[in-house]
């Protein structure tokens, strides 16, 4: 349905502050198009967007636009890696050279399974200059990450991932099933669920996708001015301007760590299987013993990319007051994309909050646009 404000879509009473949010900020400019989403014990009590897909020509945002979800992206590789470790394909307490022989090299033998999906692998970064040709050849450039050395004892502490995360869960995706990390997601769990996500996505989605409305400054303005840091060559070897994702090669290419296209809609479907206990509508996907890894705390404290704390689990973050402080304590488990994007898993209230939008704030993490919509979720009152 289509409100006299503009936003469309439905919302229960008690979210209401979620839809006045959403209304307020694409009146005042905070947002040009976004949409929000909630799921909570099986049904869906706010589905919503509104606002422009291309500020330029005036494209509204529709019900099935999608837009690059950047580094929510990892939330998906982390599904796929849990579905492997919950049929015993994938060992988390495994050195990844189990499945990847080449990986062992330079010092990395010792790097665990869990150190990946933990952030904690040393392999943050690529040691060789490259481009973002260089690494939508996503086996290529995995092959130039077997070869390297870890940029600090594997496990002692974590170094976000940034990019290099989606070609490590995707070489193990590859080297466990044979197929890649986007053929998984789609066939055990986007298909399945009807969710309009995409890694990898075909043309036919392309006229969909929403214009990206960049943030005045990058986020890698934040890291340290030493261009050898551990910040500077994570974060802009290569540089990914938020214009590109739009392209073809991009929105084709299976980059796990920041190339998903979707809408909130799509996000919180495909993540309701883990607030949802694995099971959604009578068909089980993950274990409610797998999710529990996801617990498992892999570090806690100041990331080494980042510059701030952040209290990892497996696949995904776990409640960090220093970032989100409108998480409650409890089973939550979260990630957020450059500009804003977040989806929320609240296993305690069998709860997912997905929110994704165009127009993207300088943070990769914690940025103004996250923080309004996740408090204005949780004030929300309880069922």
């Amino acid at each position: 349905m289509t409100a006299p404000d503009g936003v469309e879509g439905t919302c229960h009473p008690r979210f209401a502050p979620v839809r006045d949010l959403l209304r307020r900020r694409l009146r005042d400019g905070a947002e040009v198009g976004a949409s929000v989403c909630v799921i909570e014990d099986g049904r869906t009590r706010v589905d919503l967007w509104g606002g422009l897909a291309d500020r330029d020509s005036g494209t509204p945002w529709r019900r099935d636009t999608l837009v690059n979800t950047w580094s929510l992206t990892k939330t998906m590789a982390a599904l796929v890696a849990l579905a492997l470790i919950d049929r015993g394909a994938l060992d988390p307490e495994a050195p990844v050279a189990r499945y990847w022989p080449e990986f062992a090299t330079a010092g990395k033998q010792d790097v665990l399974v869990r150190h990946v999906l933990g952030h904690t692998s040393g392999v943050c970064g690529w040691e060789a200059d490259v481009t973002l040709d260089d690494i939508t050849d996503t086996g290529r450039a995995a092959a130039l990450l077997a070869a390297q050395q870890p940029w600090w004892r594997p496990g002692a502490g974590s170094g976000y991932q940034a990019v290099t995360h989606g070609h490590l869960v995707g070489e193990l995706v590859r080297r466990v099933t044979g197929r890649s990390l986007g053929t998984v997601l789609r066939e055990e769990f986007t298909g399945p669920l009807g969710a309009d996500y995409w890694l990898g996505a075909p043309e036919t989605v392309d006229a969909r996708v929403a214009t990206p409305v960049p943030p005045d400054r990058s986020g890698a303005g934040h890291a340290a001015p030493d261009p050898a840091s551990i910040p500077v060559r994570t974060l802009t070897n290569p540089l990914i301007p938020p214009t590109v994702t739009t392209t073809r090669a991009f929105l084709g290419a299976e980059l796990g760590a920041l190339g998903g296209q979707g809408n909130a809609r799509s996000v919180a479907r495909t993540q309701s299987v883990v607030s949802h206990g694995g099971t959604v509508d009578g068909r089980r996907y993950l274990s409610p013993a797998t999710l529990e890894n996801v617990f498992t705390v892999q570090s806690d404290g100041t990331d080494r990319v980042l510059g701030v704390p952040v209290r990892f689990g497996l696949g995904y973050a776990l409640p960090t007051p220093e970032i989100l402080p409108a998480l409650p304590a409890g089973r939550i488990c979260w990630w957020s994309g450059f500009g804003g994007s977040i989806v929320i898993n609240d296993l305690d209230r069998r709860m997912t909050f997905a929110y994704v939008m165009n127009r993207m704030e300088p943070d990769l993490i914690g940025a103004a646009n996250t923080t309004a919509y996740v408090e204005a979720v949780y004030a929300c009152p309880a069922a």
